[in-house]
């Protein structure tokens, strides 16, 4: 179904920046969408929209498939704004437990959980060490690495901008017989990170060999604890690189961070049994929730 015309509903743009940082910063976020650099590097894929209803900050999109749902409203009276909008037949994605316990529970709603976009959270000082035998797997690849070939690591900046762009071209065409319509809106936000990684307030890391870029990391702080990394790219032939990039990025980078969000799986087979043999803290849920009247099967 079409999004409903809300008053004021328009498109993300730089400018709102300063808005959601400030929302965010207030609501402590623990779901990987609420960043402002993820809701603006995938506003086109999603057509994320801001608006109002009633008094309540809203964020509308369409997921992959073209339906649309909307995400759990930011400020106002979040409780009004729920019902106006289930009722006109959207779908709620992305509510983690706390919200649905206090907005969801017992009201006329289908709940389900969203198996395919809970987030994996990990303790980052786990990741940045490999300790004990529940990492010797992960030890052993980067040590296959590191006894190979002569590398350097450094933060990301502009001057590594062209050479990673490079490194994402090389990816992307490596597994061109995989393209999806996920995989290209990935690669497109990827794309902008690394040009607008200043702007939009990412921390980064390349790995170089040979003075070639050959995996690159950029993330950012989800909240005061816990940091989330966004992008996560490697040169598919070097075996135990994606594995050094993982561990040098928790090592080097948010530090202060306790916890650090990779994000969800969506539901692929390889990637779920990757994210799981790190032996995650949490999975975060997600729940997404219909009126119980409604026939609406938008979905992200």
């Amino acid at each position: 179904m079409e999004i409903p015309p809300y008053p004021a509903t328009r498109p993300i743009e730089l400018s709102d920046k300063p808005l959601l940082d400030g929302i965010f910063a207030r609501l402590q976020p623990r779901i990987s969408e609420f960043t402002f650099a993820n809701l603006y590097l995938f506003r086109n894929a999603h057509a994320y929209r801001l608006t109002m209803v009633k008094d309540a900050l809203v964020i509308v999109g369409k997921g992959y498939a073209g339906g649309a749902y909307f995400l759990p409203p930011l400020v106002g009276d979040v409780g009004k704004a729920l019902v106006t909008i289930l009722d006109d037949g959207l779908a709620l994605y992305g509510a983690d437990e706390p919200f649905v316990e206090e907005y969801l529970r017992d009201k006329n709603v289908e709940l389900m959980e969203d198996r395919d976009n809970f987030d994996y959270l990990y303790r980052r000082s786990e990741l940045a060490q490999l300790p004990g035998n529940r990492f010797h797997k992960k030890k052993n690849r980067i040590n296959y690495f590191t006894n190979r070939h002569t590398f350097t690591v450094d933060h990301y900046s502009e001057k590594y901008l062209e050479r990673s762009l490079g490194l994402l071209g090389e990816w992307r065409r490596v597994r061109a017989e995989m393209e999806s319509v996920s995989m290209t809106s990935e690669v497109k936000a990827a794309e902008e990170a690394l040009k607008m990684a200043g702007l939009l307030g990412l921390g980064g890391l390349v790995v170089l060999v040979e003075g070639e870029v050959k995996a690159f990391a950029l993330g950012e702080k989800l909240n005061n604890y816990t940091s989330v990394c966004h992008f996560e790219k490697a040169y598919p032939f070097l075996e135990g690189l994606y594995q050094l990039t993982d561990r040098e990025f928790n090592r080097l980078l948010f530090t202060e961070c306790a916890f650090v969000n990779r994000e969800q799986d969506l539901g692929e087979p390889n990637l779920r049994q990757s994210k799981l043999s790190y032996h995650p803290a949490e999975l975060v849920k997600k729940f997404r929730a219909v009126a119980k009247s409604s026939n609406s099967k938008a979905y992200r």
